[in-house]
C-alpha cells in the first residue's frame, strides 16, 4: 500500500518512520554531547575569610603610601623639634626622653593615618564596610560557648608571653636594645605601654591579619601566607630590638602564631584578642620590674 492510499483511512494510525541508520560515528557523536567537554579537576572555592577585594597592586599601593608617609612623619618630627622644643636634629635625637616621646606620639599618629587610608579605600573604591571586610567578624564556634572560646584566647596571649620571656633569658643581648632607652624616661616608658596595649594590637591585627594575610594566602596558600606574615611581622619590630637577634627570631615566632590564630578561626578577632593579652602581660611584668616607674626620673 502506497503512502497515499494510507492517508485515506483516517481510523489508522500513521506509521511511524522507519530509523536512520545508526552508525558507529553518530553514536561517538552523541556520547561526545551528553557528556559534555572534557575539563580538568574544579579548583577548589577560596575560604571565605581570604575572599577580599584588593589585590597585590592595593598592596603595593598600599606600601608606597606606607613608604612616603613615614618620610613625611619624620620630617615633621624634626620641624616639631625644632619649633616647639626649641632643639635642634642633632639636640632631639640626643635628648632621649623627648626623642621617645616625639617618636611615640608620630608612630600613634601615623597609625591613624593608616588605618584612615584603608577605611576610605573599602569605602571609596570597593564600596564595602570596613570592619567586616578587612577581616573583623565575631568569633564562630561549634560546640563550646562563646565565652569559652575567648577565655581561651586570652590564656593563650598570656601563655605566649610567659613562653617567650622565659625564652629571651636564654639568649640575653650583649648590648642595650634600642627600645630600653626609651624604657628609661618615665613619660615615654607610660605612653610606650600605653600604645602597646590600646593602640598597636588594633592597627597591626589591621594592617597584617586583615589586610596583608588574606592577599598572600590566597596566591601563595595558607601555611605560606602565615609564614610570610609572621615574618614580616616580626621584622616590623626589628627597630626596637636592633642588636638582639634572637628576640627579633622569638617576635617572628611569635607574629606567626598570631597569623596562625587568626587562618584557624577566620577573623582577625581572635587574633588581636591573642596580641592584646601577650601585650598586656609583657606590659604588666615591665611594670612590675621597674617598680611602677617611680623610681625613673626624667630624661633629658
Amino acid at each position: 500500500m502506497t503512502e497515499n492510499n494510507r492517508n485515506l483511512f483516517p481510523g489508522e494510525p500513521p506509521e511511524a518512520p522507519e530509523p536512520a541508520p545508526h552508525s558507529a560515528e553518530s553514536a561517538s557523536l552523541e556520547g561526545a554531547s551528553v557528556a559534555g567537554p572534557i575539563s580538568g579537576p574544579a579548583k577548589p572555592a577560596v575560604p571565605e575569610d581570604l575572599r577580599v577585594p584588593w589585590d597585590w597592586l592595593d598592596l603595593l599601593l598600599f606600601g608606597l603610601f606606607v613608604f612616603a608617609t613615614t618620610i613625611v612623619f619624620g620630617l615633621l618630627l624634626l620641624a616639631v623639634g625644632r619649633s616647639i622644643l626649641h632643639l635642634t636634629p642633632a639636640q632631639l635625637q640626643k635628648s632621649r626622653g623627648a626623642w621617645g616621646l616625639v617618636q611615640i606620639a608620630a608612630q600613634v599618629v601615623l597609625d591613624l593615618v593608616l588605618l584612615g587610608y584603608l577605611a576610605a579605600q573599602m569605602r571609596m573604591k570597593f564600596h564595602a564596610p570596613f570592619w567586616r571586610t578587612i577581616g573583623w567578624r565575631s568569633l564562630e564556634t561549634t560546640t563550646s560557648p562563646r565565652a569559652l572560646a575567648y577565655l581561651t584566647l586570652v590564656l593563650s596571649g598570656f601563655l605566649l608571653a610567659v613562653v617567650t620571656m622565659a625564652a629571651e633569658t636564654a639568649f640575653p643581648p650583649k648590648h642595650a636594645l634600642p627600645i630600653e632607652t626609651v624604657l628609661q624616661d618615665p613619660r615615654a616608658a607610660a605612653l610606650f605601654m600605653l600604645t602597646a596595649v590600646l593602640v598597636a594590637p588594633l592597627v597591626e591585627e589591621t594592617l597584617f591579619r586583615g589586610y596583608l594575610y588574606p592577599v598572600l594566602a590566597r596566591s601563595w596558600g595558607v601555611g605560606a601566607g602565615v609564614f610570610v606574615t609572621g615574618t614580616l611581622f616580626g621584622l616590623l619590630h626589628s627597630i626596637q630590638l636592633w642588636g638582639g637577634w634572637w628576640q627579633i627570631a622569638l617576635l617572628i615566632a611569635v607574629g606567626i602564631v598570631f597569623t596562625l590564630v587568626r587562618a584557624r578561626t577566620g577573623t582577625v578577632l581572635a587574633s588581636f584578642i591573642v596580641h592584646i593579652s601577650y601585650n598586656s602581660l609583657q606590659v604588666i611584668t615591665t611594670l612590675v620590674a621597674l617598680h611602677g616607674l617611680r623610681h625613673l626620673t626624667p630624661v633629658k
